[in-house]
Parts: structure tokens; sequence; C-alpha cells
């Protein structure tokens, strides 16, 4: 009978970090394994209704209108061009939504904290009211109110003829941009790098003074200040395209249909609530003792919080902050029950019923979603990384 210090597999076995490794191969051969069974179930049972995975449907003319599209797209577009199409307006409302979320959700956050009574109730009303009503339920009702609240076209909310508010959505000017706009558009960039770049030596400048450049309004200068000058200068380089009431609707420029601002609103306003509480629970994190410090050096409420009290908190709010993000690109999917043709609505709706091809269909859609919320977490945990500690 074999020792375990003479046998080489129970020697391998009794090695912590070989039995780990062991143990790994097998899980995941275990895993493979596992969905190579429901893969290879799938199959068969689609062969034998005489059904295979092809693709080659997204080649075929899609047949249908798609309200709202950001690039041309017409009823005898392919289905690849449709999923196109609703990939194009589930990032519209995703980023639309997250970016308002945010700012929304801090606002909510620090009212939360405020010594103010009435601003404080507020702020907690309306994040119990919103957070325990499902979602859905807002988007209906936000729906609902603007196409019942809002005008006919005929008699739209104007705004110096220029912008239109009515049931129909929000009409606005189209740009039309002419040739020397590229060099407007070259003065923006370099704004923005120049932005960048200052930012980075007004901090060096600071850490070793104490001096503290107006970063803010220099970066405002360079890339809203400066371009707009140049764009006047150079005879503004952009027709607007101006809607007009023609006939029962109108025409040129562009619209916000009410099926997206419903659902951006929605989901912007459901996320802001969770967010306002994350941030609230990231002030409290911070050690009372460091605004006391801040406040004995002489800085103002504004600034404690812009370089105390913030900076800090966002190591502890960033990693719940990305969970939401992550559900609101998903809540997306609820656009399918007021009509805005996302990506489950177009190549994960019409599509698939027209093709009947459910498993093709269904594949590309969670393939688009899983890759969309690995791009969240990603540059989620990149900016994480960044605002951690360095330990010396």
């Amino acid at each position: 009978m074999s020792t375990p210090t003479t046998n080489p597999l129970l020697r391998a076995w009794y090695d912590k970090e070989t039995r780990s490794v062991i143990i790994q191969i097998i899980a995941a051969a275990l895993i493979i394994s596992f969905f190579a069974y429901i893969i290879n179930n799938a199959v068969t049972n689609l062969a034998a209704i005489g059904k295979d995975i092809n693709f080659g449907f997204l080649w075929q003319n899609a047949s249908y209108d798609i309200n709202q599209t950001l690039i041309e797209y017409s009823s005898t577009s392919s289905h690849f061009e449709a999923m196109i199409v609703g990939l194009i307006n589930t990032l519209l409302v995703a980023v639309a939504g997250i970016f308002l979320a945010t700012i929304l959700g801090f606002l909510l956050g620090i009212m939360r904290l405020s010594s103010n009574w009435l601003t404080q109730k507020i702020a907690y009303v309306y994040i119990e009211y919103i957070r325990n009503v499902p979602v859905l339920l807002h988007i209906l009702l936000l729906y609902g109110v603007i196409l019942n609240a809002l005008p006919r076209p005929k008699s739209s909310y104007n705004l110096n003829d220029t912008f239109f508010l009515n049931n129909r959505g929000l009409q606005m000017p189209s740009p039309e941009f002419e040739s020397l706009f590229w060099v407007v558009a070259a003065f923006l960039v370099g704004g923005l790098a120049f932005s960048l770049w200052f930012k980075r030596y007004a901090k060096k400048i600071q850490d070793a003074t104490g001096k503290i450049y107006p970063v803010g309004m220099i970066s405002i200068g360079a890339i809203v200040l400066l371009p707009m000058a140049v764009y006047f200068l150079i005879g503004s380089p952009i027709v607007w395209d101006v809607p007009a009431l023609k006939g029962f609707n109108f025409k040129g420029g562009i619209v916000l249909r009410p099926e997206f601002i419903a659902l951006w609103l929605a989901l912007s306003l459901y996320t802001a609530a969770f967010i306002g509480e994350i941030v609230r629970a990231g002030i409290i994190a911070i050690s009372h003792g460091q605004t006391e410090a801040a406040q004995a050096l002489g800085l103002s409420n504004s600034f404690i919080l812009k370089l105390v009290v913030i900076p800090q908190a966002l190591r502890v709010i960033i990693p719940p902050l990305t969970s939401q993000y992550l559900n609101l690109a998903k809540n997306s999917s609820l656009a399918l029950a007021i009509g805005y043709m996302d990506v489950v609505a177009t190549i994960g709706g019409i599509s698939l019923n027209q093709t009947g091809r459910e498993m093709e269909c269904m594949l590309i859609v969670m393939a688009i979603y899983l890759a969309m919320s690995l791009l969240i977490s990603s540059v989620m945990n990149w900016y994480n990384d960044r605002i951690q500690l360095v330990e010396r």
C-alpha cells in the first residue's frame, strides 16, 4: 500500500495550491459540460421540429417601421439594421438615464442630510414613494400623463417658434453642418485637451504650494466660450432646420417622442431614489472629524463637501452605484410596455415574430445586454481603482 508521500496523486492532492487548481479544473469542466448538454439538447429539439441555428434572417427585409430612428432606416431595411436602430435607442435611453439619475441622486443624497427640516423631509418622502412603487408603474404613469396632459400639436406649448411641446413629443431644431464647422470642432477638441491638462497642472501646483486656480471657470472658457467665439467669427457654420406645423403634425427638425421622454424620466427618477440613499450612506460613512478638521482650517461648507467629504465618500459610493447603473440599463427593456422601439422591441419582438427565429433573436438580445453590462462594469471598476487610496 502506497503512502501519501510516495503516491504522486495523493502528494498532489495534499499540496494546498495543487489541490486548489484541481478543484477549479473539475468545477470548470462540470460547468462546461452542463452548458454543452443544454446547447446540445436545444439543437436536437430544434432539429426534431425542422429548425436549425441560422442567423441568415438578419439580412432579410424587416418590413416594419420604427417610430424613432437616429440613423437612416425604412421598412425595406434588413433585420440587422432594425437591430442596430434598436440598439442605438437602448444606448440613448441608458446613457441619458444614467446622466440624469446621477445628478438627481447626488442632490437627493445631500438633501437627505440637510439641516433644513423641509428640505430633508421632501427628499425623504420622494425617496420612500419612488422606490416602493414598481418602475413599470412609473413608466406607465408618466406615459399616460404626457399623452393626456399635454396639448395636441395645433395647441403646442411654443418657445420662440423654435421649440414645441405637445402630446407627440418635443420638437426641436436639427443642425445641418457646413464645410467650416470642422474649425469649431477642432477648437472644441483642443479645449477639452487643454482642460484635462490644466486640471492636472492646477492640482500639482495646489499640492506643492497650496495655491488654488479657478479650474472650473477656465475649463468653461476653453470648452464653451472659445469654440462659441470661433463659431461666430467664421460666420456660424451651422444651419438649423426649425420644425413647422404642416397639417396635423410638425415637419422638419428632430423630435423627442413621448415614449422616450416617459421611459427616460421614469428610469432616471426611479434610479435616483436609490442613488440618493447610496450617496447619503457614503457621506455618513466619513468620520465627522474630517469635517471638523476642515472647518478648523477655515474652509466653507461648499469647499468641505467638494474637497473633503465627496472624494472620500466616492470610495464607498462607487461599488453600489455601479449596480444601480446596471439596473437602469437592464430596466430599459421595459420600453416594450409603452411602444418605445429598443433592442427588445425590434430584434427581440417584431423580428422574432416575423421570422420565427426565437433562439437566435434571444441569443442576440442576451449578448447585447451582457456586453452593455460588462462595459458599464469595466468603466466603473476602472474609475473605482483610480480613486482608491494608494498605500505607501
